[in-house]
């Protein structure tokens, strides 16, 4: 699979059937969905169909969230990427890893790489970013990468506030981010 983006310690690819596996022992991680407002995955069956999906918003839009893998040893530490949210007509970062890889700047490192391809090479306008408020590591994330606090505001109606960033590539070129 050809890789997408790279960086200092990263390669990013689209996900495939291929990555069933190693997705199930990340979705199925209680610790990981913690803070994702979604439950443990409990099957390889509804694994592969949660890829399939994934594939399709490729074909789609042309971006997703990306498999991510160390290059050191070639291991697969979790997901990063955008997704298009058709609820809100908004294009999210968002990133989900294996604990083991928490706290190694990996989630900052490849949101730095995807939000450049998003706006140099996807040519995007906007890019927003949607945490729980008790997500301190991800909010933290957002931050270090350029984006700006912009609202509290439900994910879905009804539910509990949650904290929304954004950026666009001027924001970043103003900050010498990208």
């Amino acid at each position: 699979m050809k890789t997408l983006i790279e960086t200092e310690r990263l390669l990013l690819r689209e996900i495939t059937l291929d990555d069933k596996e190693d997705l199930f022992t990340l979705h199925s991680h209680p610790e990981v969905q913690k803070y994702t407002g979604e439950p443990v995955v409990e099957s390889l069956d509804e694994m592969e169909k949660a890829i399939l999906g994934r594939i399709a918003h490729y074909k789609k839009y042309g971006f997703g969230r990306w498999a991510t893998i160390l290059k050191e040893g070639m291991q697969f530490v979790g997901w990063a990427g955008l997704l298009y949210l058709p609820e809100f007509d908004e294009i999210d970062l968002g990133y989900r890893f294996l604990p083991k890889y928490w706290g190694a700047g990996i989630a900052t490192e490849a949101s730095h790489a995807i939000l450049t391809h998003g706006f140099t090479t996807l040519k995007l306008k906007k890019i927003i970013a949607i945490a729980m408020k008790e997500n301190k590591a991800s909010i933290r994330v957002m931050e270090k990468v350029g984006m700006e606090f912009f609202q509290f505001a439900p994910y879905e109606p009804g539910g509990e506030d949650v904290v929304w960033y954004r950026c666009d590539k001027k924001l970043l070129s103003k900050n010498n981010i990208i």
